[in-house]
């Protein structure tokens, strides 16, 4: 498939253009419009545990959506949850991707979860994130735009667990709190990843527990009669 993305950084929105017979499978309620010659089906992909695994665990939908080309040339438009960016990965190997961010990939990519242990124990981002792996086209997004980091062997850069959206399998991870507790409570980052390389890392540049955290005491609350 072809893959551009549109409207990028702020509103991106995916257009793939399909030849017959492909075949993409997407996350549920992401399709924003498709041409004629495109047949959508809706399952759990991969049974009832896994979509359980996907949803429960991994922060993604519980159902998702298969699109079949039936004709050379047909469009299919996909658009994330959140206002942000979209970034297409020619997938060849195991990519780690944060709760929320995938949106699509081609029939010659697997969806899974991985057990995070104790890295992410305490982060807001949860114990679980996606293994994609394969080789195909795959999509992503992101709140806010995307920023890639391609880090050199042994090269480490450490980032807020809000702000991450994916990272290669040769990167080496772990989830830490700033300073002592104190800080980690009142000093507004919370928890930081250290990433160290080779392989590349996306970032996301706002983060959706930081624009809830703003937004929750502006919102009126009822009075008591």
């Amino acid at each position: 498939m072809q893959t551009e993305i549109l409207y990028s950084p702020a509103y991106a929105a995916a257009k793939l253009t399909m030849s017959a017979g492909e075949v993409v499978r997407a996350e549920s309620g992401a399709m924003l419009a498709m041409s004629p010659g495109i047949a959508m089906e809706t399952t759990t992909q991969g049974g009832i545990l896994k979509g359980l695994k996907r949803s429960v665990l991994g922060g993604e939908s519980f159902f998702m959506n298969t699109f079949t080309a039936q004709s050379d040339g047909a469009e299919l438009y996909l658009a994330p949850t959140l206002s942000g960016d979209i970034v297409h990965w020619p997938l060849n190997g195991t990519l780690f991707v944060q709760s929320g961010s995938y949106l699509a990939s081609s029939s010659g990519i697997e969806i899974d979860t991985k057990w995070g242990g104790g890295k992410t124990f305490f982060s807001s981002e949860g114990l679980f994130m996606l293994r994609v792996a394969g080789q195909g086209d795959l999509v992503l997004s992101s709140y806010g735009a995307i920023h890639s980091i391609d880090l050199q062997p042994g090269q480490t850069y450490t980032v807020d667990t809000g702000h991450m959206v994916a990272w290669t399998e040769g990167i080496q991870y772990n989830v830490r709190k700033v300073g002592n507790w104190k800080s980690t409570f009142f000093s507004g980052e919370g928890l930081v990843c250290d990433l160290t390389g080779p392989g590349r890392i996306y970032l996301q540049t706002r983060s959706q527990d930081a624009f809830l955290s703003w937004l929750i005491p502006q919102l009126p609350t009822q009075s008591s009669s």
